[in-house]
């Protein structure tokens, strides 16, 4: 108990230490600097609040003990046993709290995030399974209150969509969607089949945290500018402009194009955002790496390769593979009720890190 109060008395003086430095006229004047004690301060807020209430536990419960030593009226006596028997059950609750606020948090989690969505194997299948998801994931948006646009899209030979990018805001978003990110398999008869077989296509979900300038310095002197005609839907205008814009990262071969914005300034806008998004997410991906060398995790592991979950018509399941959890319920689940799925999966990073936290 003494020690989880000086660990948490440390966390407190650094709160106080960093609630002078932001009101201090050298700081406020450095906005980088600004903004990352800004955010320091609020994630250490919660914490402090929990240990203000866990040292008045162990304050009362040393005082109710050196009640109970030195008084001889029965009726103190009693109320003091009685005090120290609700604190005692109190204790633990409030312990395991702040274990779980202790766990270091991703500093992207608070992030808006970039999704992508491409067809992989399947053909036809895959791309209207591409569009089930994106329409999955827009109705889970929806009920988060969180705001997304298409930034980008190509439309498959018949039906779906061979690739669809967007950009969604929203608070803790990135925390919330990152597990996401991985191949999605579908297992059902598809529309073309006539004989009712049923078939396996695949799609890949990349989730990328939205970069900002302060994240990720990208040289424009790097990247090379293009613009072409938008295809596809979108109005008549869209294909007497060219309003799409392509991007090449020269340094590494990455390109991104947008073009579902209405202007060329629009769709420049974004595909800087996405370019300095993605070439962040490959710094990530790189430091991750390290990470894993010292501590496999099962739920994040940043391979976008893996197969991370199997949604099976025929017999109505949803089965994520890296916690072996199955939910029976897939019709609601394609319609946007994911949040049980989202929750599973953060738990199941927090209680790695928390294995990680006694093991280190």
């Amino acid at each position: 108990m003494e020690d989880l109060l000086n660990k948490l008395e440390a966390i407190n003086y650094r709160f106080i230490e960093v609630g002078t430095l932001i009101v201090d006229p050298d700081i406020i004047s450095n906005m980088d600097r600004y903004i990352k004690l800004s955010k320091e301060y609020r994630d250490l807020e919660e914490i402090v609040q929990a240990y203000k209430t866990y040292k008045g536990i162990f304050d009362n419960l040393k005082s109710s003990r050196e009640m109970l030593s030195s008084e001889k009226d029965p009726e103190m006596r009693e109320m003091a046993k009685m005090e120290i028997d609700e604190l005692e059950q109190k204790r633990p609750i409030v312990e395991e709290e702040i274990k779980m606020l202790l766990i270091p948090k991703d500093p992207e989690d608070d992030k808006n995030a970039i999704m992508e969505l491409r067809a992989g194997t399947g053909g036809d299948e895959a791309c209207i399974f591409v569009e089930d998801i994106f329409r999955m994931y827009t109705m889970f948006f929806k009920e988060m209150g969180w705001k997304y646009e298409v930034i980008n899209s190509s439309e498959g030979t018949t039906k779906g969509y061979k690739e669809i990018s967007m950009n969604i805001e929203g608070i803790g978003l990135y925390g919330m969607l990152k597990f996401e990110s991985g191949v999605h398999r579908v297992q059902r008869v598809p529309e073309t089949e006539s004989q009712g077989r049923v078939h396996t296509s695949a799609i890949t979900v990349a989730v990328l945290p939205e970069a900002e300038e302060v994240d990720f310095q990208l040289n424009m002197g790097d990247v090379r500018r293009d613009t072409f005609r938008a295809s596809g839907a979108g109005g008549q205008h869209i294909n007497k402009t060219e309003s799409a814009i392509r991007l090449t990262h020269i340094p590494t071969g990455l390109v991104v194009e947008c073009q579902d914005g209405r202007s060329q300034h629009k769709n420049l806008a974004q595909a800087i955002t996405v370019m300095r998004s993605r070439l962040y997410q490959r710094e990530l991906d790189r430091v991750h790496e390290i990470r894993a060398a010292h501590r496999k995790t099962l739920v994040s592991t940043g391979d976008r390769s893996a197969k991370i979950r199997t949604y099976n018509y025929p017999q109505g399941r949803i089965t994520d593979h890296r916690i072996g959890k199955t939910i029976y319920n897939l019709a609601s689940f394609m319609n946007g009720d994911i949040q049980e799925m989202v929750d599973s999966l953060k738990m199941a990073e927090n209680a790695e890190k928390m294995k990680g936290e006694v093991e280190n």
